[in-house]
């Protein structure tokens, strides 16, 4: 049964609705323009705010209904943990567009909603506090989804929600490691727009 759960979430996560969204839009493959990723950012960046507010939440959305499904179940608590990392890892590497998706934090957003609401706004507390401070959305993005963990265990937050951020911020650095293949400079030098 835990099969299923976890190909459920890998499946809502690989809906790739921001590659979707702008091709839809344009024609064009939104990882062919800007920042290059299928992320909410570079939707409002390429296509604007009203259609990035539709990406985020449809990606909020696809890492939310897997968890909450298991959640109904009376099932140990950490299928619902596993089936929500697989959402994120199908948004980061999505079978629906040759397994180069997003960077996981919304996705990360919509398990965190599931399992725990009030994890959502301190998780959301974080990133705009480290953008403000950093003033680069790449880096104030995987600093945050390496914080989520130990800011959860100081607060005291069940397990289930310490052991969901702290695989997610590996998934997510991992992720965010791969574009070290970029040029240095573009993703963690300059100020972003």
């Amino acid at each position: 049964m835990i099969l299923f759960f976890l190909l459920l979430g890998y499946l809502s996560g690989s809906l790739p609705f921001a590659v979707w969204i702008t091709r839809w839009r344009t024609g064009t493959d939104i990882r062919a323009t800007g920042s290059g990723h299928a992320t909410t950012t570079n939707v409002i960046r390429t296509q604007g705010f009203g259609w990035g507010a539709l990406v985020l939440l449809l990606d909020i959305t696809k890492g939310f209904l897997p968890v909450y499904l298991v959640l109904r179940l009376d099932a140990p608590w950490y299928w619902a943990v596993l089936t929500g990392v697989c959402a994120v890892a199908g948004h980061i590497w999505p079978l629906f567009a040759g397994f180069r998706g997003g960077m996981g934090l919304a996705t990360t957003a919509g398990g965190l909603l599931a399992l725990y609401p009030l994890s959502f706004p301190v998780g959301l507390g974080i990133l705009i506090v480290l953008l403000l401070t950093l003033r680069h959305g790449a880096r104030a993005s995987v600093f945050a989804a390496l914080a989520l963990a130990p800011v959860y265990i100081a607060l005291h937050f069940p397990a289930n929600v310490v052991w969901f951020a702290a695989l997610d911020g590996v998934l997510i650095a991992v992720r965010f490691a791969s574009d070290w293949q970029r040029q240095y400079r573009e993703l963690w030098l300059d100020r972003e727009n």
